[in-house]
């Protein structure tokens, strides 16, 4: 039920409200003057009657270039719980809520801080409505914040209202594909509803006829009619019944006759506040504006005045007031109110109204007042005052400085096309550093928006070119080169030129120090070498707060297994990531915890991490191909070997169609580990040889991330090329020897013993090397490796005949994978150890009846369903499972099943 009841819109509030309350988000749209507003208005009424907490704004046309204004109208409320959010998004907030020190706005942290604040309110137990009225007018980044934040709040109903005419999908991602968006179109009023409103309004008592007439010249639309009355009760007489209406009847015209029947100085005092971004008397006094002018339009309810603000009663009015300005008088009128106001940006917007040619000094304060609203987090709204700015410059290379700058902020918006566009521009119209500098914006451009890497590669050669040696400009071509070049060698090269060239500046200083680390990490991968000070001294330069995308130390610390240090890395950038509202930084931060957390056997966290990230990129649209990855690693790993199969065909189909070398890496290796743990040998070995073949056409002679070669030397001895399997162990001595890890020193260990079995010579003391290199690895590091050790003992073992020393290593390999949660691992020991024949003095053959009994419990019998088969007791099969379970070392049925079904095929 709804507390306001608006003429002739009961069942628009009644349903409109019945939406709200079951937790819908609202769309309320109409043609401009249905009367949405009203309706809003009257719904804000309900639900703070209701007790909810009511967020609000309702910008103007005129507001829409206004950075943070409707969002600092929405969170006013919440004002309050600022001070308890993070510093980043405090800093925001505060520049949203005009409470803080100017300090420069990010917008990322500002949708974080928006969102915060939200669940905030949402945990204070209160039902929270926030209700925009007119989104089409939100300003860029009190957009940009709401949708970023709504997207990712539950608990908070949503009420928007906008023009039926206006482009696009629904505002702020209302729409985004859950289905339940409702959507409300308001339509016209009937008659009777607009005698009503008339009489209320304008207290006219219209004949039937006449009102019939307005009716249906003004389609219904409650705005059009009361002015189309007003019109009419101007007139010396009332029209006759059958007399046409002697004016016009369409909005514009209407609109506009109502501000021209107004007096001179009230209409040229209308004029003046239709102009500004935010009319006030205190604004319009120092334009020359007396506020007894103002009287006779508020008289006629066209706007209405106060100390605070003189508010137009509908936007209409304030547009058909610009649309009926003459082109010489508006700008006449712009430059008088550049001239009263001290707001110095309103007065930059001014005075790009009425300059039509050059002008230095109009362009170096639009350029100002850009440089503000990118501070305040605006880009979109700074981009359009750089090219305004640009268009007003004398030509030369101030001109294109502001086009570079309003480049860089369409690229900082995501809009790539128009950055990419402008910085190409720029780069053939100007030389020297402006062009180095637009080329080296394309290259990131192109970066960014997955072109292929030949597009970012040429721009930023160019770019070098351009720069001229020697610069710092040159030093930050070098630093973005060596971050985008795969091939080790040339990374290298790059990333040292950058280190020698970068300067002292603090955006130098992010940049030297991941220079740094690229070329720590370029040269390990090239196998120049493990010069850690570099390493070092990278970390120094970030003084505990690393920077967005520097992973390099995590994936470093994670190829020797220091799997501790790279998770708190790792988890110190999610959080940051987090604090800024950095959702890409928070998706590569997730993506490397993931794998830093398979490859320490914690499947768990693993998957925790793994669900996050690919939600994470499917709000983000990064195409998927690490998440996916991950989760086919995962299920490997987990024993869903089927999944993961699917997975890296697909991944690998992916790669071939899109030239994708580094996708094509990481799923050849998905593919080859998959098929080894389902012991398709062939599959493995040809998977292992295509990726070595990869890694070494790319020069990589280092792939930290890829550890393949022990599992290519094992699929080459079970298909019996020990060729193969010889240059496999070859390679992996090779990557011992530069850099001694614990799972290659594992890895070897396992090959050596697996080439000795196979050549047939004795394997006790490869066994003995092995254990002793599973001994000096502790427990928590690397542990699926140390159980793959035994495995391998237990399985050479079995080849040699020693079924008592197999089964044991076998039985306890079982338990350390069952342990850590590696399904397909722990059923590879399972069934090597259904192998495994009659025994001799061991006593753990099965007998007849254990082996009958096993039989039917594998295939889901009970224990009385397997007593009454038998014609023995229930009691008695308990004690043949007990002995089962004992004598092929498995814990459940589960792996009774596989285990059994290992045996009948050995």
């Amino acid at each position: 039920m709804v507390v306001a009841l608006i003429f002739g819109r009961d069942w628009v509030l009644d349903e409109t409200w019945a939406a709200l309350d079951v937790g819908d988000p609202v769309l309320l749209t109409g043609p401009a003057g249905i009367g949405k507003s009203a309706i809003w208005r009257a719904l804000l009424d309900t639900a703070g009657a209701a007790g909810w907490l009511v967020l609000s704004c309702a910008p103007a046309e005129s507001e829409s270039s206004l950075a943070l204004a409707a969002l600092g109208d929405l969170l006013a409320p919440l004002a309050s719980g600022v001070a308890r959010l993070p510093a980043p998004q405090r800093t925001a907030a505060e520049s949203a809520l005009l409470t803080g020190v100017g300090a420069a706005v990010d917008d990322r942290a500002l949708g974080a801080a928006t969102r915060s604040l939200l669940l905030d309110a949402v945990a204070a137990g209160r039902r929270v409505l926030v209700a925009v009225d007119d989104a089409a007018w939100l300003d860029p980044p009190s957009e940009r914040a709401l949708r970023f934040a709504l997207r990712r709040t539950a608990g908070v109903g949503v009420l928007v209202t906008l023009r039926a005419d206006a482009p696009g999908p629904a505002p702020l991602d209302l729409d985004r594909g859950d289905g339940r968006l409702r959507r409300v179109d308001v339509g016209p009023l009937g008659a009777g509803a607009l005698h009503h409103l008339l009489r209320d309004r304008l207290g006219a008592r219209l004949s039937r006829p006449l009102l019939s007439r307005i009716a249906r010249d003004s389609g219904g639309n409650p705005l059009l009619a009361i002015e189309l009355t007003r019109a009419v009760l101007r007139l010396p007489r009332l029209p006759s019944p059958g007399e046409e209406l002697p004016f016009p009847t369409t909005m514009p015209q209407v609109m506009a006759e109502a501000v021209r029947v107004l007096p001179q100085r009230s209409r040229e005092a209308v004029r003046l506040a239709a102009l500004l971004s935010v009319p006030t008397l205190a604004g319009l006094r120092a334009a020359g504006v007396d506020p007894a002018d103002l009287d006779a339009a508020e008289e006629a309810r066209l706007l209405t005045v106060s100390e605070r603000a003189v508010q137009f009663s509908h936007p209409l009015y304030a547009a058909a007031v610009r649309q009926d300005l003459p082109a010489g008088l508006r700008r006449r009128l712009h430059r008088q109110l550049a001239d009263a106001v001290s707001d110095p940006d309103e007065r930059a917007r001014q005075l790009a109204q009425c300059v039509t040619g050059p002008d230095a000094a109009v362009a170096a304060e639009l350029t100002a007042a850009a440089d503000r609203q990118r501070r305040r987090g605006a880009p979109q709204l700074a981009a359009g005052l750089y090219e305004r700015a640009a268009l007003l410059s004398p030509a030369g290379d101030e001109q294109g400085r502001r086009l570079v700058a309003a480049a860089r902020c369409r690229y900082e918006i995501g809009d790539y096309r128009a950055a990419a566009a402008e910085a190409e521009q720029v780069a053939a119209d100007y030389a020297g550093e402006l062009r180095a500098q637009a080329l080296l914006l394309r290259s990131e451009v192109a970066w960014s928006a997955d072109e292929p890497p030949s597009v970012s590669l040429d721009a930023a050669l160019r770019a070098l070119d351009a720069a001229g040696p020697g610069s710092v400009l040159a030093g930050r071509v070098h630093a973005h080169l060596g971050m985008v070049n795969d091939a080790p060698g040339a990374a290298r090269e790059h990333s040292l030129a950058a280190c020698e060239l970068l300067g002292a500046s603090a955006e130098d200083a992010v940049l030297l120090s991941a220079s740094l680390q690229h070329l720590f990490f370029s040269e390990v991968r090239g196998g120049l070498g493990v010069r850690v000070q570099l390493l070092d001294r990278a970390l120094a330069l970030e003084a505990g707060r690393p920077a967005p995308g520097a992973t390099i130390p995590a994936i470093w610390w994670r190829s020797i297994d220091e799997h501790d240090r790279a998770r708190d890395r790792l988890g110190r950038m999610l959080e940051l990531a987090a604090d800024a509202g950095d959702e890409p930084g928070q998706h590569e931060a997730l993506c490397h915890l993931a794998e830093t957390e398979l490859l320490a056997g914690r499947f768990d966290a693993a998957a925790g991490h793994v669900h996050a990230v690919r939600e994470l990129g499917e709000q983000l649209g990064t195409g998927l191909m690490a998440e996916t990855w991950l989760a086919g690693l995962l299920d490997a790993y987990r024993g869903d070997l089927e999944r993961a199969r699917q997975t890296a065909e697909a991944g690998l189909r992916h790669a071939r169609t899109a030239d994708d070398v580094w996708s094509r890496r990481i799923f050849q290796l998905l593919a080859a580990f998959t098929a080894l743990s389902q012991s398709r040998m062939d599959d493995a070995a040809a998977g292992y040889a295509a990726l070595a073949a990869t890694v070494d056409a790319m020069g990589l002679v280092e792939p930290l991330a890829l550890r393949f070669e022990a599992d290519w030397v094992e699929a080459s001895v079970a298909v019996g090329d020990l060729d193969t399997a010889h240059l496999a162990q070859r390679r992996l001595t090779a990557r011992h020897e530069r850099l001694a890890r614990p799972w290659t020193a594992l890895g070897l260990a396992r090959g050596e013993a697996l080439l000795a079995a196979a050549a047939g010579d004795d394997p006790a003391p490869a066994l003995q090397a092995l254990a002793a290199a599973r001994a000096a690895v502790p427990a928590d590091v690397v542990p699926v490796e140390r159980a793959r050790c035994l495995l391998t003992a237990g399985v050479v073992q079995r080849r040699a005949k020693r079924r008592r020393d197999a089964r044991t290593a076998l039985a306890q390999a079982a338990d350390e994978f069952a342990r850590l949660g590696a399904g397909g691992f722990a059923a590879r020991a399972h069934a090597e150890l259904a192998r495994i024949g009659a025994r001799t003095g061991g006593g753990r053959e099965l007998t007849a009846t254990e082996r009958r009994v096993a039989e039917l419990a594998a295939r889901g019998g009970t224990n009385r369903a397997i007593a009454d088969a038998l014609f023995i007791s229930p009691k008695t099969v308990e004690a043949n499972l007990a002995r089962v379970y004992r004598k092929l070392g498995v814990s459940s049925r589960a792996e009774l099943g596989v285990a059994m079904a290992a045996e009948l095929t050995a």
